[in-house]
């Protein structure tokens, strides 16, 4: 009997409390494990959106980079040219307008809107110098008499620069005009002629009505031709939903192409013309006016960027109580933007998000970088 006691005590299982106490600590365990596991997939989702949104940013700002260095190419190799207004016109599409200029900055319409980015170079795979004329030309004339037409080829872009800055002391009658080369049997591209038979882009309505002068003699102001080849114009801004975009110049349309995404997560952009107001070749201000002379396009030497990328992973709580901060140095003068002490003695420009929703539940991080305008100063 006594081992038949002994069996049954040891057969005996766990009573109710040790029951009650042991799935209250599996439960206990499972949640500061359930809990362990959300912090962290937050945390590697925060990581993760937060490299695909730096590798983004460090696309954007090289891409911006690399197409300003080549911004002017062609038609920086003339100063006096610089910011004429262009006038061209394919058939009877609408007038097409630019400014010959290497960059024009289009600041946005309120502070948080993002600004656009519109670079112009020539693209010709020969020389890039300007063409002098040796005779007069009339709009309704058919080729220009130039002292030589070497590197021109048939379907160049190629714009007309009246001489002596006189598109900026009369702009009533005078400005610069896009015409496309453009030759026949009777009227071919010679060592000292170039063609643009009427048709096409050839429009005698977009030409100054006065005469475009032409001399033999290199001393007297003459007017000239520049080489754009297909003409490389196109616009970085930034699309409602958070994407950089380019839009290109088509010549086979005679007008912008529709903007097409290339990096996501690009929330803003913000540009400042670099200026040498004093001549002595060394960039003193940055601002965002755009220069309405030739005096004051001469100025632009550079461009300073930023470009703000968000994070794609909403937060639950709010991460970013206030606009990212645009750190622009110590002695940096910054012209027409409010700066604020930052970073120790540095001064910062803040790049307003409010214009997205729900922004503050959203990481930010701002690169900026200063772009000097190469063909503009190689030809200073």
């Amino acid at each position: 009997m006594r081992c038949t006691g002994t069996r049954r005590s040891r057969s005996q299982g766990f009573t109710l409390i040790e029951l009650m106490v042991g799935l209250a600590l599996g439960l206990l365990t499972i949640l500061i494990i359930t809990q362990v596991l959300a912090v962290s997939q937050g945390k590697t989702r925060t990581i993760g959106a937060g490299n695909e949104a730096q590798v983004n940013g460090s696309l954007a700002i090289f891409t911006l980079t690399r197409d300003i260095q080549q911004a002017g190419y062609g038609l920086a190799v003339t100063q006096d040219a610089i910011g004429c207004p262009v006038k061209g016109q394919l058939g009877s599409a609408s007038e097409f307008n630019f400014r010959l200029s290497p960059i024009v900055i289009t600041s946005g319409l309120s502070a948080s809107a993002p600004d656009s980015i519109t670079i112009l170079r020539s693209n010709t795979a020969d020389s890039a110098l300007p063409m002098p004329l040796t005779t007069n030309h009339v709009p309704t004339d058919n080729k220009f008499i130039v002292a030589s037409a070497l590197g021109t080829h048939s379907g160049d872009m190629v714009v007309a620069v009246p001489d002596s800055l006189v598109w900026e002391t009369d702009a009533t009658n005078w400005w610069c005009s896009m015409l496309n080369v453009k030759a026949s049997t009777t009227n071919p591209i010679t060592p000292t002629s170039i063609p643009h038979e009427s048709g096409g882009w050839n429009q005698a309505s977009i030409m100054p009505a006065g005469t475009l002068r032409g001399s033999a003699l290199a001393t007297q102001p003459r007017s000239y031709l520049l080489d754009l080849g297909s003409l490389v114009l196109h616009t970085y801004s930034v699309s409602d939903g958070g994407n950089l975009q380019i839009a290109d110049f088509s010549a086979s349309s005679g007008a912008m192409e529709d903007p097409t995404d290339i990096y996501s997560q690009v929330v803003n952009l913000k540009a400042l013309y670099g200026k040498d107001t004093d001549g002595d070749g060394v960039v003193d201000t940055y601002d965002n006016v755009t220069p309405t002379t030739n005096a004051g396009w001469l100025q632009v030497r550079a461009v300073r960027l930023a470009v703000v990328t968000r994070s794609t992973n909403f937060e639950k709580e709010e991460v970013t109580k206030s606009a990212p901060l645009w750190d622009v140095g110590a002695s940096v003068t910054i012209s027409g933007l409010d700066t604020e002490d930052c970073n120790g003695e540095s001064k910062c420009v803040a790049v307003p998000v409010d214009h997205l929703d729900s922004w503050g539940h959203y990481r930010y991080k701002i690169y900026d970088t200063t772009v000097p305008l190469r063909n503009v100063l190689w030809n200073s």
